[in-house]
């Protein structure tokens, strides 16, 4: 089967790029003693995380305990659930342990912490917990000089079925970076409070085995990784065009695209419609930010890797993307039927849409069809 007989829309993840991406990864980390930890959820595919764990130590991160047990099914053990974990999901937390697999949650609250030790102790199930950190980010933990992280630390280490396992921290805000000299100051100051925060709990007497940190761009452009444990990125195994815009990635690094068909012309409005509209590519706009003509993505010719003129997607419903461009479009190349290929500004959001891979590698014929986890 070649790609032009998939039916469309379709998600195509060209498996030369993702295991380039994923080795680049790899030599980014080697020597600097820090393990890989990649985290799973843009993915959220068995085969990649084969492709994004081989010659690491074998853990990764997840963001939803559908993926936890999805990848604990596939053999992969030493999981973190790189959420605030709530009382209510522990039971389920705990059944995914008895089968075999360590997760290790996240908490930044002493109350949750406290409500975790009790339903622990009912369970009769030990865990592993990390505490949260606020890099910058804002988005959770607590400050790395905050009390409560030492509260916090003392409720997980008192507790009887539960381990302080040590600090996290994710530098969300590196994605806002304009430039890679931005990205290298958010590296260094996401380091440094996942170090701090550790030092802290070192000070106070309490364990901190762990000293988790991680984002795609910090990852990739961090000047040092003194004192952490760990990195945590995942986008970089498929990257997108948010990520191009940032600097960590080149055009043609990006391993997914989305497949559609041409279904319209609107020559009065130099408009051409094609068979992905919002559900397809997402209506995440997050490349505007650093790219110019880029709307709901860059549209490819067939192959994926020449974008056609400054073609675009800009505007998109349900089952519709309106394509357009500066000038007159070329109709006549991009009959009805035509396919065209579209690079997602957001590959995480974009791949949620799909429950499959259907892969190439480095050309137009499927070579094969790989799984991946939706939900929660």
């Amino acid at each position: 089967m070649r790609i032009h007989d998939l039916p469309t829309p379709a998600l195509i993840l060209d498996r030369a790029v993702v295991a380039r991406n994923t080795e680049r990864m790899a030599a980014r980390v080697a020597g600097t003693g820090v393990r890989l930890r990649p985290h799973m959820k843009t993915a959220k595919s068995a085969r990649v995380a084969e492709l994004a764990t081989a010659g690491q130590f074998g853990g990764i991160t997840v963001s939803t305990l559908a993926e936890a047990r999805y990848f604990a099914a596939a053999g992969i053990r030493d999981l973190t659930y790189a959420v605030g974990m709530v009382p209510g999901k522990l039971a389920e937390a705990a059944a995914i342990q008895r089968d075999g697999a360590r997760l290790t949650l996240l908490t930044d609250d002493p109350g949750a912490a406290t409500a975790l030790a009790d339903k622990a102790s009912e369970l009769g199930e030990r865990f592993d917990v990390l505490v949260e950190i606020d890099s910058g980010g804002h988005r959770g933990g607590v400050a790395p000089e905050a009390p409560e992280l030492l509260a916090i630390a003392r409720i997980l280490d008192e507790a009887e079925n539960l381990n302080l396992a040590g600090v996290l921290t994710h530098a969300g805000h590196s994605y806002h970076c304009q430039g890679v000299a931005e990205v290298k100051a958010v590296a260094e100051q996401e380091r440094q409070a996942a170090v701090r925060a550790a030092a802290r709990l070192g000070e106070a007497g309490l364990p901190c085995l762990t000293v988790s940190a991680g984002s795609t761009p910090t990852a990739l452009h961090a000047e040092s990784f003194e004192g952490l444990t760990e990195i945590r990125p995942g986008v970089y195994m498929l990257f997108d065009l948010d990520q191009v815009g940032l600097g960590s990635c080149a055009v043609e690094d990006i391993g997914i695209s989305v497949l559609a068909s041409v279904i319209g012309h609107q020559r009065p409005h130099n408009r051409i419609n094609i068979d992905a509209g919002s559900l397809a590519l997402s209506q995440d706009r997050s490349a505007e930010e650093f790219l110019p003509d880029v709307g709901y993505g860059w549209v490819m010719a067939p192959d994926g890797r020449t974008r056609i003129g400054d073609l675009h997607v800009a505007a998109v419903n349900q089952e519709h993307g309106m394509v357009a461009g500066a000038s007159p479009l070329p109709f006549d190349a991009l009959p009805v039927g035509a396919r065209v290929r579209v690079l997602p500004n957001h590959a995480c959001i974009t791949a949620a849409a799909y429950d499959r891979y259907h892969v190439v590698d480095g050309g137009d014929e499927v070579i094969d069809v790989w799984d991946r986890v939706n939900g929660w």
